[in-house]
């Protein structure tokens, strides 16, 4: 009787164990697709040893409240994300009560930085999808209070992780010597443009050019949008929104012997081991510098907009966006 008893007891301490190992997930921000995508992930039958290590166990829908194409979604995804066993909580402190790391999905970048602050002040490491924030000030913020904190974070589209680019940016086809990249630009009118869906064009064409855009100058029609990026290197890098027609995601890639295609959406499967690598080993896959590089990069892509075509200097655009993250931080002391 003690040995059936004692086997019980080691039986539960190993199942114990087992289920500690499983690394839990809370979501932030059930308005868009990549909420439930990331959910049916995780939570199915991957035979994937990494994401087999994770598990989504509860969610808290909002979210949006203002982006209407967003906000709508929401009952529609709170129910498909319980079809995966997540439980739907009432609140972020609630959620953070019963995870060990968060995803903040949430489509609106406005609400990022207050959001964000709640899981950065529980110490739970945090991926955060795009856009970072609605705002480079914003985004410059988040790295602040996340730094504050002694957080690691990291916010990236699913077009940095194609193999085709990931292969470009690891050097495999030798030195990039300019690119021209593209993408669908839906404009949402309480972001500034590009920051809420252009910027995965404007991410195709970062990693393949990496950081040290000094200035930019962009065409506008109703068309579309052409931004022309020099580099201080003296490389040009381009990218196109596309605003009618048929929207598509690539480039083209300028090498030192030769060109080559870029490459376009694999699905979430590429993005999602890439967050769990950081999750594992607490460093980010993109830089603080590259993400907010590119979001001044759109920002100054505006200005010149607004100034009939003329170069912007990136440098002028993050000094005044710094002063208004202080305002921003200023909250939070």
């Amino acid at each position: 009787m003690r040995k059936i008893i004692l086997f019980g007891a080691v039986t539960a301490f190993c199942l114990g164990a087992s289920a500690q190992e499983v690394t839990r997930i809370g979501i932030i921000g059930l308005d868009t697709s990549h909420s439930t995508e990331f959910s049916k992930l995780l939570n199915g039958t991957s035979d994937d040893e990494l994401v087999r290590k994770y598990e989504v166990v509860a969610a808290y829908p909002y979210g949006s409240r203002t982006v209407e194409s967003a906000a709508t979604r929401i009952p529609q995804y709170v129910e498909q994300v319980k079809e995966y066993g997540v439980e739907i909580v009432d609140s972020i402190e609630e959620l953070l009560e019963k995870v060990d790391v968060v995803f903040l999905e949430t489509n609106d970048g406005h609400p990022h930085l207050e959001q964000a602050e709640k899981v950065f002040k529980a110490g739970k490491k945090c991926y955060i999808d795009k856009p970072l924030g609605a705002t480079l000030a914003q985004c410059i913020a988040i790295y602040e209070r996340a730094e504050h904190y002694g957080i690691k974070i990291f916010s990236s589209s699913a077009l940095r992780f194609s193999k085709v680019n990931a292969d470009i940016r690891a050097g495999i086809y030798g030195p990039v010597r300019g690119a021209d990249c593209y993408s669908p630009h839906y404009p949402e009118p309480s972001h500034p443009d590009f920051g809420f869906y252009g910027i995965h064009g404007v991410e195709i064409l970062y990693t393949a050019m990496g950081t040290g855009c000094e200035s930019v100058s962009r065409v506008h029609s109703p068309q579309g949008d052409i931004v022309t990026g020099l580099w201080k290197d003296g490389r040009i890098g381009t990218f196109r929104a596309i605003t009618s027609g048929n929207g598509f995601y690539g480039g083209q890639v300028f090498l030192e012997n030769g060109v080559m295609p870029a490459g376009g959406y694999e699905g979430y499967m590429v993005l999602l081991r890439e967050i769990l690598e950081f999750f594992e080993t607490d460093t980010p896959p993109v830089s603080k510098e590259e993400i907010l590089e590119m979001f001044t990069f759109m920002e100054a892509s505006n200005l010149s907009a607004g100034l009939d075509g003329r170069s912007v200097r990136l440098e002028t655009v993050y000094k005044e966006a710094e002063k208004e993250a202080a305002k921003l931080i200023e909250q939070y002391r």
